[in-house]
């Protein structure tokens, strides 16, 4: 109950609003800049032969990434990097400080 109440005030209150949308379209613009970086390192950086166009062609917080359950776990085991086992990865996690070791460690897996 106290959370809708602070959403409605916001929601109702003109100018919590426009600073609620400017947070907004902040956020999804950077879940936009990683998945375009995920996509570049993989793609044009490191030469990567794999179909990632699913990385930019999908929206939101969470990509499928189309890895396979064993290349999930060698993410996990080589690489520290984790994700469900289906391949499903978490963009909102993805920051430029780690963008690269994840492009890396997703070229290393599926080469």
């Amino acid at each position: 109950m106290h959370g809708a109440r602070i959403a409605a005030h916001i929601l109702s209150t003109p100018e919590l609003f426009d600073e609620w949308l400017v947070e907004v379209k902040g956020m999804a613009e950077r879940i936009i800049r990683m998945r375009t970086s995920l996509y570049d390192l993989l793609v044009s950086e490191l030469g990567s032969k794999q179909d990632w166009t699913r990385i930019k062609s999908q929206i939101g917080m969470f990509c499928f990434t189309g890895l396979t359950e064993q290349q999930v776990a060698r993410l996990a085991d080589e690489f520290h990097v984790y994700m469900t086992k289906d391949g499903r990865i978490s963009i909102a996690g993805i920051t430029p400080a780690n963008v690269r070791h994840l492009a890396e460690s997703m070229h290393e897996v599926t080469k």
